[in-house]
């Protein structure tokens, strides 16, 4: 349970939401029957769920942490699980990587080429990389941002077989959403990871850090705007998904303490619990009304 995080389910959720949105305007494009769009949607889900213990770091995948292991014994938030302290062993932890692996790759069967390619980058190589980004970058988040996102194109392409302007714009809004949160989340660790070694864009933020948070926040903001203009969504995705978003971001950083363990958390885990969702509640209310 600790090595695959399933009792840490923000970070699942920080996969799916992407996903979610993605599939909501494709299916909002093509006039997806319900039934279909909800099968879509709960499929992405255990996808979500699998790709989760592979890629985010910021909840301790498996992959990470068999490579960070020798630094999560110096970082006080890491340093009992499982692998660094010892109760599990690398090789165990790789074959469960393995079938996770299996699972993932036997998911992604059934869908188009196009979206089968997108996918496989994604399982594979995207995150296989980003743990090793934050020994030679100060952006690893960057990285993330890329790993965590490509599957909002997975389910775009699983509908269109095809990309659009309006999946790139979400892409590119899901990753400064990355930037923004695994930053507030990074913050948690700061002077372990200086003394680690590890690098982030929360040490080169600095004392300018909420600043370029709530610039983040405002390119997510303007992406998921032009990303809706582009799919010719209607009132309830701009009420909803762009002006509640918006307001919750303002919450966010308004309540925000970079400097406090509890309260990076608590906005860490709003991404993945609330914001997500009011994004996508717009988006399904215009769906269901188109």
């Amino acid at each position: 349970v600790e090595l695959s995080r399933i009792h840490k389910f923000a970070g699942s959720m920080l996969i799916f939401w992407p996903y979610a949105w993605g599939m909501t305007m494709a299916a909002r494009s093509l006039s997806i029957p319900l039934n279909a769009y909800v099968f879509n949607l709960v499929y992405g889900l255990a996808g979500a769920a699998l790709l989760h213990r592979l890629t985010y770091s910021g909840a301790g995948c498996i992959w990470n942490d068999i490579l960070d292991r020798e630094f999560d014994k110096q970082v006080e938030r890491t340093k009992h699980r499982p692998i660094a302290d010892g109760r599990v062993s690398v090789p165990g932890a790789l074959v469960f990587l393995l079938i996770h692996l299996v699972l993932l790759t036997a998911l992604l069967w059934p869908i188009n080429s196009l979206a089968w390619k997108i996918g496989l980058a994604t399982v594979f190589p995207l995150p296989g990389v980003y743990p090793l980004m934050k020994r030679v970058t100060y952006w690893p988040q960057a990285w993330l941002g890329i790993a965590m996102n490509m599957i909002a194109l997975v389910a775009w392409s699983a509908l269109h077989a095809k990309l659009a302007p309006a999946a790139g714009a979400l892409l590119a809004g899901c990753w400064c959403w990355t930037l923004y949160y695994d930053t507030i989340y990074a913050c948690q660790d700061k002077r372990d990871d200086v003394q680690a070694g590890v690098k982030s864009t929360a040490l080169l933020f600095g004392q300018h850090v909420k600043k370029i948070l709530a610039l983040f926040a405002g390119l997510l903001v303007t992406c998921l705007t032009i990303a809706g203009a582009l799919n010719s969504h209607q009132a309830p995705y701009f009420l909803i998904t762009v002006v509640g978003g918006a307001a919750h971001l303002i919450w966010q950083l308004w309540n925000l303490n970079v400097d406090d363990v509890k309260s990076c958390l608590v906005a860490f885990e709003s991404n993945g619990f609330t914001l997500g969702g009011i994004v996508w509640a717009g988006l399904f209310l215009d769906y269901l009304l188109a």
